[in-house]
Protein backbone atom coordinates (compact mmCIF):
# COMPACT_ATOMS: atom_id res chain seq x y z
CA UNK A 1 0.00 0.00 0.00
CA UNK A 2 1.23 3.37 -0.81
CA UNK A 3 1.16 5.95 1.76
CA UNK A 4 1.49 9.94 1.23
CA UNK A 5 4.14 11.71 4.02
CA UNK A 6 2.72 15.25 3.90
CA UNK A 7 3.31 18.69 5.46
CA UNK A 8 1.24 18.91 8.76
CA UNK A 9 1.25 21.30 11.37
CA UNK A 10 3.86 21.04 14.10
CA UNK A 11 3.13 23.95 16.18
CA UNK A 12 1.31 27.25 16.64
CA UNK A 13 -0.81 27.34 13.34
CA UNK A 14 2.22 26.87 10.76
CA UNK A 15 0.80 27.69 6.88
CA UNK A 16 3.95 26.38 5.20
CA UNK A 17 7.43 25.30 5.37
CA UNK A 18 10.49 24.98 3.56
CA UNK A 19 12.26 21.68 2.35
CA UNK A 20 15.60 22.03 3.82
CA UNK A 21 16.87 18.26 3.08
CA UNK A 22 16.09 14.73 2.40
CA UNK A 23 17.55 12.15 4.45
CA UNK A 24 16.44 9.08 2.61
CA UNK A 25 16.65 8.65 -1.17
CA UNK A 26 14.01 6.69 -3.89
CA UNK A 27 14.44 2.83 -3.03
CA UNK A 28 15.83 3.18 0.59
CA UNK A 29 13.87 1.36 3.46
CA UNK A 30 13.12 3.17 6.60
CA UNK A 31 11.40 2.03 9.73
CA UNK A 32 9.00 3.67 11.81
CA UNK A 33 9.41 7.58 13.20
CA UNK A 34 12.66 7.53 11.19
CA UNK A 35 13.49 11.16 10.40
CA UNK A 36 12.51 11.87 7.02
CA UNK A 37 12.89 15.12 5.88
CA UNK A 38 14.09 18.52 7.58
CA UNK A 39 11.56 21.65 7.07
CA UNK A 40 12.36 25.15 7.78
CA UNK A 41 9.08 26.88 9.44
CA UNK A 42 8.42 30.53 10.75
CA UNK A 43 10.41 29.46 13.96
CA UNK A 44 12.38 26.42 13.82
CA UNK A 45 14.08 23.71 12.26
CA UNK A 46 11.86 20.51 12.20
CA UNK A 47 11.93 16.78 11.63
CA UNK A 48 9.42 15.11 10.18
CA UNK A 49 9.33 11.35 10.98
CA UNK A 50 7.92 8.27 9.13
CA UNK A 51 4.53 7.34 9.98
CA UNK A 52 5.47 3.60 8.78
CA UNK A 53 8.23 0.92 7.92
CA UNK A 54 8.26 0.25 3.75
CA UNK A 55 10.38 1.76 1.00
CA UNK A 56 10.73 4.87 -0.30
CA UNK A 57 9.19 5.25 -4.14
CA UNK A 58 9.06 8.62 -4.79
CA UNK A 59 10.48 12.17 -3.72
CA UNK A 60 7.18 14.49 -4.49
CA UNK A 61 8.98 18.06 -4.02
CA UNK A 62 12.72 19.05 -4.03
CA UNK A 63 14.61 20.38 -1.50
CA UNK A 64 14.53 24.46 -0.89
CA UNK A 65 10.88 24.85 -2.10
CA UNK A 66 8.52 26.44 0.19
CA UNK A 67 5.27 24.64 -0.20
CA UNK A 68 1.36 24.97 2.11
CA UNK A 69 0.10 22.72 4.60
CA UNK A 70 -0.99 19.48 4.00
CA UNK A 71 1.31 19.36 0.55
CA UNK A 72 2.57 15.92 -0.53
CA UNK A 73 6.35 15.67 0.54
CA UNK A 74 7.38 11.91 -0.63
CA UNK A 75 5.36 8.33 -1.16
CA UNK A 76 6.45 5.04 1.17
CA UNK A 77 5.30 1.71 0.03
CA UNK A 78 4.47 0.18 3.14
CA UNK A 79 6.15 -2.78 4.57
CA UNK A 80 3.36 -5.37 5.65
CA UNK A 81 5.44 -7.56 7.69
CA UNK A 82 3.55 -9.34 9.98
CA UNK A 83 2.10 -11.11 6.57
CA UNK A 84 5.35 -11.74 5.69
CA UNK A 85 6.34 -13.01 8.74
CA UNK A 86 3.34 -15.53 9.21
CA UNK A 87 3.81 -16.92 5.58
CA UNK A 88 6.03 -19.89 5.31
CA UNK A 89 9.44 -19.28 3.33
CA UNK A 90 10.88 -21.34 0.53
CA UNK A 91 14.76 -22.05 0.84
CA UNK A 92 14.73 -19.88 -2.40
CA UNK A 93 13.16 -17.27 -0.82
CA UNK A 94 15.29 -17.32 2.27
CA UNK A 95 18.15 -16.91 -0.28
CA UNK A 96 16.81 -13.97 -2.27
CA UNK A 97 16.08 -12.12 1.06
CA UNK A 98 19.61 -12.75 2.25
CA UNK A 99 20.66 -11.37 -0.88
CA UNK A 100 18.94 -8.29 -1.54
CA UNK A 101 19.92 -7.42 2.86
CA UNK A 102 23.79 -7.99 1.41
CA UNK A 103 22.89 -5.62 -1.43
CA UNK A 104 21.02 -3.05 0.40
CA UNK A 105 24.54 -3.04 3.15
CA UNK A 106 26.66 -2.14 0.24
CA UNK A 107 24.58 0.22 -1.22
CA UNK A 108 24.57 1.86 2.27
CA UNK A 109 28.20 1.71 3.13
CA UNK A 110 28.81 3.04 -0.70
CA UNK A 111 26.45 6.20 -0.31
CA UNK A 112 27.20 7.18 3.20
CA UNK A 113 24.94 10.15 4.66
CA UNK A 114 26.44 12.63 6.64
CA UNK A 115 23.40 15.07 8.57
CA UNK A 116 25.40 18.08 8.59
CA UNK A 117 24.01 21.25 11.33
CA UNK A 118 23.30 24.07 9.17
CA UNK A 119 20.91 27.32 9.07
CA UNK A 120 18.80 27.27 5.91
CA UNK A 121 20.13 30.39 4.56
CA UNK A 122 23.34 28.52 4.84
CA UNK A 123 21.95 25.46 3.12
CA UNK A 124 20.35 27.86 -0.02
CA UNK A 125 24.24 29.63 -0.01
CA UNK A 126 25.34 26.00 -0.78
CA UNK A 127 23.04 24.76 -2.89
CA UNK A 128 23.59 28.04 -5.24
CA UNK A 129 27.36 27.52 -5.87
CA UNK A 130 26.59 23.72 -6.44
CA UNK A 131 28.01 23.05 -3.34
CA UNK A 132 27.34 19.94 -1.13
CA UNK A 133 27.10 21.17 2.34
CA UNK A 134 28.74 17.60 3.51
CA UNK A 135 31.58 18.51 2.02
CA UNK A 136 32.49 21.80 4.03
CA UNK A 137 34.42 21.82 7.19
CA UNK A 138 33.48 23.29 10.09
CA UNK A 139 35.14 26.22 11.95
CA UNK A 140 32.63 25.98 14.89
CA UNK A 141 33.54 23.10 17.71
CA UNK A 142 29.60 22.50 17.35
CA UNK A 143 30.50 21.43 13.70
CA UNK A 144 27.91 24.04 12.50
CA UNK A 145 28.63 24.97 8.92
CA UNK A 146 28.49 28.66 8.65
CA UNK A 147 27.99 30.92 6.15
CA UNK A 148 32.05 31.60 6.45
CA UNK A 149 32.75 28.26 5.81
CA UNK A 150 30.62 28.13 2.89
CA UNK A 151 32.88 30.97 0.84
CA UNK A 152 36.04 29.99 2.43
CA UNK A 153 35.26 26.39 0.51
CA UNK A 154 34.26 28.33 -2.49
CA UNK A 155 37.52 30.54 -2.27
CA UNK A 156 39.82 27.14 -1.72
CA UNK A 157 38.36 25.89 -4.55
CA UNK A 158 38.84 28.54 -6.69
CA UNK A 159 42.39 28.77 -5.70
CA UNK A 160 43.07 25.17 -6.94
CA UNK A 161 41.97 26.54 -10.53
CA UNK A 162 44.18 28.17 -12.66
CA UNK A 163 43.54 31.81 -13.10
CA UNK A 164 42.19 33.43 -15.54
CA UNK A 165 42.82 37.09 -16.38
CA UNK A 166 40.06 39.30 -18.13
CA UNK A 167 40.86 42.52 -19.31
CA UNK A 168 37.59 44.60 -18.99
CA UNK A 169 36.84 47.63 -19.32
CA UNK A 170 36.22 50.02 -15.72
CA UNK A 171 32.81 50.97 -16.58
CA UNK A 172 31.68 47.65 -17.84
CA UNK A 173 32.48 45.74 -14.46
CA UNK A 174 28.94 45.62 -12.33
CA UNK A 175 28.60 44.73 -8.65
CA UNK A 176 25.31 43.69 -8.55
CA UNK A 177 23.60 43.71 -4.56
CA UNK A 178 23.50 41.05 -2.50
CA UNK A 179 19.99 39.84 -1.52
CA UNK A 180 18.55 37.80 1.21
CA UNK A 181 15.45 36.09 1.67
CA UNK A 182 12.62 37.76 3.37
CA UNK A 183 11.12 34.65 4.21
CA UNK A 184 11.03 31.90 7.37
CA UNK A 185 11.46 33.14 10.85
CA UNK A 186 12.86 36.79 9.84
CA UNK A 187 9.47 37.15 7.89
CA UNK A 188 7.74 36.14 11.36
CA UNK A 189 9.39 38.52 13.52
CA UNK A 190 8.72 41.40 11.38
CA UNK A 191 5.03 40.05 11.49
CA UNK A 192 5.24 40.17 15.17
CA UNK A 193 7.20 43.55 15.75
CA UNK A 194 4.43 45.28 13.26
CA UNK A 195 1.26 43.86 15.42
CA UNK A 196 3.19 44.87 18.52
CA UNK A 197 4.01 48.53 17.79
CA UNK A 198 0.97 48.72 16.06
CA UNK A 199 -1.23 47.46 18.76
CA UNK A 200 0.52 48.53 22.01
CA UNK A 201 1.22 52.05 23.12
CA UNK A 202 4.81 51.33 24.06
CA UNK A 203 6.06 53.60 26.79
CA UNK A 204 9.97 53.09 27.65
CA UNK A 205 11.22 53.62 31.74
CA UNK A 206 15.33 53.40 31.98
CA UNK A 207 17.21 53.25 35.60
CA UNK A 208 20.66 52.06 36.49
CA UNK A 209 21.34 49.16 38.83
CA UNK A 210 24.14 49.32 40.66
CA UNK A 211 25.68 45.61 41.28
CA UNK A 212 28.65 45.48 42.92
CA UNK A 213 27.73 43.66 45.48
CA UNK A 214 25.88 41.06 43.14
CA UNK A 215 29.50 41.05 41.16
CA UNK A 216 30.74 40.30 44.65
CA UNK A 217 28.68 37.21 45.62
CA UNK A 218 29.26 35.65 42.30
CA UNK A 219 32.87 35.53 42.53
CA UNK A 220 32.07 34.20 45.84
CA UNK A 221 30.25 31.55 44.85
CA UNK A 222 32.29 30.84 42.08
CA UNK A 223 35.25 29.84 43.94
CA UNK A 224 33.33 28.12 46.17
CA UNK A 225 32.71 26.17 42.60
CA UNK A 226 29.70 27.41 41.66
CA UNK A 227 29.22 29.22 38.90
CA UNK A 228 26.13 31.30 38.46
CA UNK A 229 25.13 33.50 35.30
CA UNK A 230 24.03 37.02 36.09
CA UNK A 231 20.52 36.03 33.84
CA UNK A 232 19.51 33.67 36.67
CA UNK A 233 19.91 36.20 39.09
CA UNK A 234 17.71 38.26 36.81
CA UNK A 235 15.09 36.35 36.41
CA UNK A 236 14.65 34.98 40.20
CA UNK A 237 14.28 38.91 40.58
CA UNK A 238 11.90 39.28 38.05
CA UNK A 239 9.61 36.77 39.56
CA UNK A 240 9.54 38.12 43.31
CA UNK A 241 9.12 41.66 41.89
CA UNK A 242 6.41 40.25 39.32
CA UNK A 243 4.38 38.74 42.37
CA UNK A 244 4.42 42.31 43.72
CA UNK A 245 3.25 43.98 41.09
CA UNK A 246 1.03 41.31 39.18
CA UNK A 247 -0.14 44.27 36.56
CA UNK A 248 3.10 43.74 34.55
CA UNK A 249 2.46 39.58 34.16
CA UNK A 250 -0.72 40.22 32.50
CA UNK A 251 -2.40 40.04 29.47
CA UNK A 252 -5.19 42.79 27.78
CA UNK A 253 -8.46 41.07 26.63
CA UNK A 254 -9.24 44.03 24.71
CA UNK A 255 -12.25 41.71 23.08
CA UNK A 256 -13.99 40.97 26.77
CA UNK A 257 -12.73 44.40 28.25
CA UNK A 258 -10.38 43.08 30.95
CA UNK A 259 -7.10 42.69 32.03
CA UNK A 260 -5.67 38.99 32.97
CA UNK A 261 -3.43 38.56 35.65
CA UNK A 262 -1.53 35.48 35.03
CA UNK A 263 -0.82 32.91 37.72
CA UNK A 264 1.75 31.25 36.24
CA UNK A 265 5.46 33.08 35.96
CA UNK A 266 6.71 31.79 32.69
CA UNK A 267 9.84 33.89 31.23
CA UNK A 268 11.00 34.59 27.74
CA UNK A 269 14.55 35.04 27.25
CA UNK A 270 15.25 36.53 23.74
CA UNK A 271 18.12 35.08 22.28
CA UNK A 272 20.04 35.69 19.11
CA UNK A 273 20.36 33.12 16.93
CA UNK A 274 21.88 32.40 12.90
CA UNK A 275 18.15 31.71 12.81
CA UNK A 276 17.10 35.22 14.17
CA UNK A 277 15.89 36.23 17.33
CA UNK A 278 14.17 33.54 19.10
CA UNK A 279 12.42 33.62 22.55
CA UNK A 280 13.04 30.04 24.68
CA UNK A 281 10.80 30.46 27.75
CA UNK A 282 11.44 29.71 31.58
CA UNK A 283 8.60 27.86 32.98
CA UNK A 284 7.50 28.41 36.34
CA UNK A 285 10.27 30.29 36.88
CA UNK A 286 9.32 31.34 40.61
CA UNK A 287 9.14 27.52 41.57
CA UNK A 288 12.75 27.02 40.67
CA UNK A 289 16.59 27.94 42.14
CA UNK A 290 18.60 30.08 41.16
CA UNK A 291 21.07 27.27 40.63
CA UNK A 292 17.83 25.70 38.49
CA UNK A 293 17.67 28.72 36.83
CA UNK A 294 21.06 29.15 35.26
CA UNK A 295 20.77 25.45 34.51
CA UNK A 296 17.78 25.86 32.55
CA UNK A 297 18.75 28.99 31.03
CA UNK A 298 21.83 27.49 29.67
CA UNK A 299 20.35 24.42 28.04
CA UNK A 300 17.73 26.95 26.05
CA UNK A 301 20.38 29.09 25.15
CA UNK A 302 22.43 26.16 23.85
CA UNK A 303 19.08 24.42 22.15
CA UNK A 304 18.18 27.96 20.79
CA UNK A 305 21.62 28.17 18.92
CA UNK A 306 21.68 24.76 17.65
CA UNK A 307 18.03 24.78 16.44
CA UNK A 308 17.04 22.25 18.25
CA UNK A 309 14.38 23.97 20.39
CA UNK A 310 10.68 21.87 20.92
CA UNK A 311 7.46 24.40 20.30
CA UNK A 312 6.55 23.81 23.88
CA UNK A 313 9.72 25.39 24.87
CA UNK A 314 8.60 28.42 22.94
CA UNK A 315 5.03 29.01 24.29
CA UNK A 316 3.06 30.63 27.12
CA UNK A 317 5.54 33.27 28.19
CA UNK A 318 4.02 35.78 30.19
CA UNK A 319 7.06 38.29 30.45
CA UNK A 320 10.27 38.39 28.90
CA UNK A 321 13.86 39.65 28.89
CA UNK A 322 16.83 40.68 26.90
CA UNK A 323 20.39 40.37 28.29
CA UNK A 324 21.96 42.52 25.33
CA UNK A 325 24.66 43.72 27.73
CA UNK A 326 27.53 41.09 26.83
CA UNK A 327 26.81 42.60 23.43
CA UNK A 328 27.97 46.08 24.13
CA UNK A 329 24.41 47.75 23.99
CA UNK A 330 24.33 50.76 26.48
CA UNK A 331 20.60 51.40 25.70
CA UNK A 332 17.39 50.51 23.73
CA UNK A 333 13.87 50.59 23.40
CA UNK A 334 12.79 46.94 22.97
CA UNK A 335 9.41 46.11 21.70
CA UNK A 336 6.74 44.45 23.89
CA UNK A 337 6.96 40.68 23.40
CA UNK A 338 3.09 40.63 22.10
CA UNK A 339 0.47 40.13 24.04
CA UNK A 340 2.65 40.26 27.11
CA UNK A 341 2.47 43.51 28.68
CA UNK A 342 6.08 44.50 29.70
CA UNK A 343 9.70 43.72 28.12
CA UNK A 344 12.88 43.90 30.24
CA UNK A 345 16.26 44.88 28.60
CA UNK A 346 20.30 44.66 30.73
CA UNK A 347 22.30 46.70 29.21
CA UNK A 348 26.37 47.17 29.24
CA UNK A 349 27.72 47.00 32.88
CA UNK A 350 30.54 49.59 33.51
CA UNK A 351 33.15 50.23 36.24
CA UNK A 352 32.05 53.70 36.91
CA UNK A 353 32.36 56.19 40.62
CA UNK A 354 29.73 55.71 43.15
CA UNK A 355 28.81 56.82 46.30
CA UNK A 356 28.46 54.13 48.97
CA UNK A 357 26.16 54.20 52.36
CA UNK A 358 29.32 55.72 53.94
CA UNK A 359 29.05 58.67 51.40
CA UNK A 360 32.51 57.45 49.79
CA UNK A 361 33.16 57.99 46.28
CA UNK A 362 34.37 54.11 44.89
CA UNK A 363 34.60 52.36 42.01
CA UNK A 364 31.29 50.42 41.41
CA UNK A 365 29.48 47.77 38.55
CA UNK A 366 26.95 49.65 36.78
CA UNK A 367 24.38 48.68 34.72
CA UNK A 368 21.70 50.55 32.19
CA UNK A 369 17.96 49.25 32.22
CA UNK A 370 15.41 49.86 29.89
CA UNK A 371 11.26 48.41 30.43
CA UNK A 372 9.14 49.25 27.77
CA UNK A 373 5.45 48.52 28.85
CA UNK A 374 1.97 48.77 27.78
CA UNK A 375 0.76 52.31 28.74
CA UNK A 376 -3.06 51.16 28.60
CA UNK A 377 -2.26 48.50 31.13
CA UNK A 378 -0.26 49.84 33.83
CA UNK A 379 1.26 53.60 34.42
CA UNK A 380 5.22 55.26 34.37
CA UNK A 381 4.26 55.27 38.43
CA UNK A 382 3.58 51.70 38.49
CA UNK A 383 6.55 51.03 36.16
CA UNK A 384 9.00 53.09 38.56
CA UNK A 385 7.80 51.55 41.66
CA UNK A 386 8.59 48.05 39.95
CA UNK A 387 12.20 48.75 38.74
CA UNK A 388 12.88 49.80 42.11
CA UNK A 389 12.14 46.86 43.71
CA UNK A 390 13.82 44.90 41.06
CA UNK A 391 17.21 46.91 41.17
CA UNK A 392 16.75 46.87 45.51
CA UNK A 393 16.91 43.04 45.19
CA UNK A 394 19.99 43.03 42.38
CA UNK A 395 22.06 45.52 44.90
CA UNK A 396 21.37 43.95 48.10
CA UNK A 397 21.84 40.14 47.05
CA UNK A 398 21.46 38.46 50.19
CA UNK A 399 17.95 39.89 50.72
CA UNK A 400 17.29 37.93 47.24
CA UNK A 401 18.39 34.71 48.81
CA UNK A 402 16.08 35.75 52.27
CA UNK A 403 12.96 35.96 49.73
CA UNK A 404 13.48 32.36 48.72
CA UNK A 405 13.63 30.89 52.18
Amino acid sequence: MKLDVKLHDIGEGMTEGEIVQYFVQVGDKVEVDQPLVEVQTDKMVAELPSPCAGIVKEIIIETGETVQVGTSLLSIEEEFSSIIANKPRTKIEATNDAAAVNNKAEMRSSTPFRRVLAAPYTRKIARENNINIEDVPSSDPSGRVTEEDIYRFIEGKQAMKEPIIEVQPVSSIENPPHEIPFKGIRKQIAKKMTQSLFTIPHVTHFDDVNLTNLYKMRDELKMAGQSISLSAFFIKALTISLKEFPIFNAELDEANDRIVLKKNYHIGIATNTDHGLLVPVVHDADKKTIRDLHRVIKELTEKAITGKLTVSEMQNSTFTMSNVGPLGSTGATPIINYPETAIIAFHKTKKQPIVNEHDEIVIGHVMTLSMSFDHRVADGATAVAFTNRFSSLLEQPHNLLLEMI
